[in-house]
Formats: C-alpha cells, sequence, structure tokens
C-alpha cells in the first residue's frame, strides 16, 4: 500500500518537503459534468440576465485553480504557467474539462481538480435560478505528467 505523504510517523498532518526535488515541467488534465434539464440548457444558450454561462464559468476555474492552495490546507502555492477550461454542452449537460501546466517541483492535479469543480460550480449558481436539480458528478483526473512518478492515464 503506498503511505500517504502528508501524514507524518506520528499520524499529524504535514505540508510535504519538495525542496530537494528536482523542477520539472507538469501537467495535468480533468473532467467532471453536471447534468442539465432542457430549460436549464435553453438558459445556458441564450445567456442569463448575470451574463454568458460559460465565458464566466471559464473565469471562475482559471480563477479557482490560481487559488487552490487557498482552498486546499496542504497544497503547495503554484505558480502556474497555463490554465485552459473548456466545455461541450450536450443533451445531458455540460462537460467541463481543465489542463493546467506549471514548471515545479509538485504536480498541478490538485489545481486541474480545483478548476473542473469550481467552473461547474459556477455553472450551478447562474442557472440554479431556471433548475435547481442539477447534478454535478464524474469530476476526475484524467492524465498528468511530469515528477518522479512520470506520465500517468486514466485507465479505459
Amino acid at each position: 500500500m503506498a503511505e500517504l505523504t502528508h501524514l507524518d510517523e506520528n499520524g499529524n498532518a504535514r505540508m510535504v518537503d519538495v525542496s530537494e526535488k528536482t523542477p520539472t515541467s507538469r501537467r495535468a488534465v480533468a473532467t467532471g459534468c453536471i447534468t442539465l434539464s432542457a430549460e436549464a440548457r435553453a438558459a445556458l444558450q441564450a445567456g442569463t440576465r448575470k451574463g454568458d454561462v460559460l465565458t464566466i464559468a471559464q473565469i471562475a476555474g482559471i480563477t479557482g485553480a490560481k487559488k487552490t492552495s487557498d482552498l486546499i490546507p496542504l497544497c503547495h502555492p503554484l505558480p502556474l504557467s497555463a490554465c485552459d477550461v473548456t466545455f461541450e454542452v450536450s443533451e445531458e449537460g455540460v462537460r467541463c474539462w481543465a489542463a493546467v501546466r506549471t514548471m515545479g517541483r509538485t504536480g498541478v492535479e490538485m489545481e486541474a481538480l480545483t478548476a473542473v469543480s469550481v467552473a461547474l460550480l459556477t455553472v450551478y449558481d447562474m442557472l440554479k435560478a431556471v433548475d435547481r436539480s442539477m447534478t454535478i458528478g464524474g469530476v476526475s483526473l484524467e492524465e498528468k505528467s511530469g515528477g518522479r512518478s512520470g506520465h500517468w492515464t486514466r485507465p479505459s
């Protein structure tokens, strides 16, 4: 079984010491989705009085990635090189992807997952007046690269 890196030998929470790691190019991709009723999808496509839903959700996702260490207590603050948040609208709802990059000593998996989560929460917030039954789910890491563990892709 893998060791839990955020616990010390006594079981106390700790921030992992990455000072001895060599900086490498790191990338992570996460995805998730939100279900929408036909009425909510129509409002999404028409826009709301708050503005263009997906543009605002995209900006929120990027902001979420940048603020991850403020939200997740043991995450390192990272200088992000790039963060792309994209969406695909379907009959069922909206799928979101976030791809995050940095040159650093630790990965950006949490930043990608946070970007997707915040983007989808923003979609919910903007459309909740039309449909409070929306469901956010399937938030997962799809791929990561860089660092000692190298490249990983979610098994099919």
